[in-house]
């Protein structure tokens, strides 16, 4: 059965290596005084309901690791992370241009979005949204885990692929809370071959018309709930006759529809 398909991932990023001449607050170092430009060191990655796995660096380039990764990013429909829109894609976005790697297009999803729009938490950090939803947080680390990364010890570069690949897990367990106050971004029933009433988000078409809703122009609109996965979407009165007309034709929810009815 065709799904969408979302990929939790979460990169660790090393620190650059430079001269200054002192440490403080509000310090400008320019980036001439920088010897050795910040790399990736791993990217953690999960599909929906699939175990974690994570791709590394070689200890010297994160080439490999970029295309390795791009190449699994243009098998998803979905790209889901936290602080993904402004951290992860635009650092991923750059070591690819360095490497001259092309980042496929995808819909990209970012938990910290949904969690600073939709709702009021003391803190919209993974780790404080993992504990307060689920009861558990990330892996403790400390800046000596990245310099051990940095100076090449294997011992360190494993601390961090599980450290990362925890961080993809209750990625995908916070999604899973806050999901549904967030509009789908791909239409599971689509995917299913199904018409757009059906149910975005499992693709159901065990739907019932919960509300009708007139707009401000004098449209109207309706609010439909789906009886399997129990959410609440909205569609328009041309969409809605489609969801009249197939019962009226006899067919029944998530069955193939009658050709000769």
């Amino acid at each position: 059965m065709p799904k969408v398909k979302r990929l939790f991932w979460d990169i660790e990023s090393l620190p650059n290596i430079g001269y200054f001449w002192q440490s403080g607050w509000r310090i400008n170092i320019p980036p001439e005084n920088i010897i050795q430009e910040r790399q990736l060191c791993c990217i953690g990655y999960k599909w929906e309901g699939k175990k974690a796995q994570c791709l590394t660096w070689d200890g010297k380039s994160d080439k490999q690791l970029v295309i390795d990764f791009c190449k699994i990013a243009r098998e998803a429909d979905e790209l889901v992370a936290h602080n993904g829109d402004k951290f992860d894609l635009k650092w991923l976005n750059t070591r690819c241009l360095v490497h001259g790697v092309e980042l496929p297009e995808a819909k990209t999803i970012d938990t910290l979005v949904i969690a600073r729009r939709r709702f009021r938490f003391n803190s919209n950090k993974l780790d404080y949204l993992a504990k307060y939803l689920l009861g558990e947080g990330k892996i403790h680390t400390s800046f000596d885990l990245w310099v051990d990364v940095c100076n090449g010890d294997d011992k360190a570069l494993r601390k961090m692929v599980d450290y990362c690949k925890k961080d993809v897990v209750l990625l995908e367990r916070v999604w899973q809370q806050i999901q549904k106050f967030h509009k789908p971004k791909s239409h599971q029933g689509v995917f299913l071959k199904r018409d757009n009433w059906t149910c975005p988000e499992c693709g159901s078409q065990d739907v019932k018309t919960n509300k009708t809703i007139t707009t401000t122009a004098g449209s109207k609109r309706f609010e439909m709930l789906c009886k399997d996965c129990r959410r609440y979407y909205r569609i328009s009165n041309a969409v809605h006759n489609k969801y009249n007309a197939w019962y009226l034709r006899g067919n029944t929810p998530n069955q193939d529809e009658v050709i000769n009815g």
